[in-house]
């Protein structure tokens, strides 16, 4: 990291230790009556600290923000309430500063290749981008996406620095790093934001989303018109954001086809495709009454293993079954025990949390929030988690809101269940394919001693894993 950059980061934490240690002095001085409304507001005094941290901080901070607010296991209460504001934080730079990437990316005659460019106020400014409305030759309305300068030098920087800062804490504090993997997370964040450092990676996920979103009805992906590491052209998205749905614009019929839809897609891209939208929050879907659903912003995408999405499936099933005791053996799969664990206690606390979930519609219940809480009960409890699961529930919460706009009446796990057919069509298809077959034949050759411990493990119950492999 240059010097410039950490004398930044080092300032900003510097003002955030200074910050802390401050209200620690007030508390000693007995400055207000030590109620819970003055706990309250240093609380919220800290949030809004460490929030403004990650701002000043830029893009990637703000998204290593943003996961960390699907992380109740490691972040308080208070503070997520303010880290998921991190969404709608970017400031607006001026178009002069971002001509200049137009310029080195598609030529001095980019105003040709895009067409009319409204350059008063972008439609939409992001910790990585800017987007503004163009009208092309042929009249078509269209958004270019134009990276903001020195930011691909920056996070890439950032990177370096926090997987050393890792390291670090994992020598200092080995009990905390046993059951939180620091660095994997951190891993399972650089791959899936990598794209968005890239364009043309962008474009890639945004072509292969729209082959996978082919099959539904009411949802749609923007054609790409152009794509260079820093310029992205595409079709205008019709409708505003979710966010902004109102529901009596449109059909309840309509309504609930979308939110069905969305819910059934991420299914897919979870179980199925292995390939999702990771950052599908309310902003990142455009609806309007009659058209379809637009999922824009693909540069941050998640992708699972095989292994893991067939165990997550068992999660899910024991949701619907209202299984407490079945999703704690499923999750504990997903990671391992360490060496303090609790498995029987995990257990038991499945076994209170998931009547409260079965069913529930999402005005009444987040299943994004309730897979967060397994989360937050299986770290106490000495289970290490696996790190997809961070891109996981954040991409469950994401989506889960987004739903909420427009049908919050449908039930996560009722939809589950009625994709759970196709689910498992599309499962034991791969299991029976003549290359699995080869593989699980060769495994077998190559590993004969523990044909018995499998065979054992199937017969006493357990399930049955011949590869971990995509």
């Amino acid at each position: 990291m240059s010097g410039g950059r950490l004398g930044l980061v080092a300032q900003v934490f510097k003002q955030l230790a200074l910050e802390e240690a401050s209200r620690a002095f007030r508390v000693r001085r007995g400055a207000g009556a030590r109620s819970g409304d003055e706990r309250a507001r240093r609380e919220a005094e800290r949030a809004r600290s460490i929030r403004r941290a990650f701002e000043q901080l830029g893009p990637f901070y703000i998204k290593v923000g943003q996961m960390l607010s699907t992380r109740p296991d490691i972040v308080p209460d208070y503070v997520i309430a303010e880290l998921e504001k991190l969404h709608d934080s970017a400031s607006v730079l001026p178009f002069s500063a971002l001509e200049p990437v137009l310029r080195a990316e598609l030529g001095a005659t980019w105003p040709r290749k895009l067409g009319d460019i409204d350059t008063e106020k972008p439609l939409g400014a992001a910790s990585l981008a800017q987007v503004y409305r163009i009208t092309r030759a042929d009249g078509r309305p269209a958004v270019v996406k134009i990276q903001r300068p020195g930011v691909r030098d920056t996070v890439i920087q950032d990177m370096a620095f926090l997987r050393k800062a890792a390291r670090r804490t994992g020598r200092l504090t080995p009990r905390f790093t046993e059951v939180i993997d620091i660095e994997a997370m951190l891993d399972v964040l650089f791959e899936s934001m990598r794209p968005e450092l890239d364009f043309v990676n962008e474009a890639r996920n945004m072509r292969r989303a729209a082959r996978l979103i082919a099959p539904f009805d009411h949802l749609a992906v923007p054609e790409v018109l152009l794509a260079t590491p820093r310029v992205l052209v595409q079709s205008l998205a019709p409708g505003r954001s979710i966010r902004y749905a109102k529901r009596d614009a449109f059909d309840p019929r309509e309504r609930l086809a979308i939110g069905r839809d969305l819910l059934t897609f991420i299914f897919r891209g979870f179980f199925t495709d292995r390939f999702f939208h990771a950052d599908l929050h309310p902003g990142n879907v455009f609806v309007a009454p009659g058209e379809k659903a637009t999922l824009i912003d693909w540069g941050m995408v998640g992708r699972t293993d095989r292994r893991t999405g067939m165990l997550l499936v068992l999660v899910l099933l024991a949701l619907a079954q209202s299984d407490g005791h079945g999703l704690a053996r499923a999750w504990m799969e997903m990671g391992r025990a360490t060496s303090w664990a609790k498995p029987d206690a995990f257990a038991s606390d499945m076994a209170l949390l998931v009547p409260q979930v079965a069913g529930a519609s999402l005005e009444e219940l987040s299943f994004g929030v309730t897979l967060t809480r397994v989360l937050t009960c299986s770290t106490r409890r000495g289970i290490k988690t696996s790190p997809a699961v961070a891109v996981l529930g954040k991409a469950f919460a994401n989506v889960e809101g987004s739903v909420r706009f427009l049908a919050p009446e449908l039930s996560l796990v009722e939809v589950f269940k009625d994709e759970m057919r196709n689910v498992m069509f599309s499962l034991a298809a791969e299991v029976v394919s003549e290359e699995q077959v080869a593989r699980t034949a060769l495994e077998m050759m190559l590993d004969i001693g523990s044909m018995a411990e499998r065979m054992h493990s199937l017969l006493r119950g357990r399930p049955l894993t011949l590869g971990t492999g995509n």
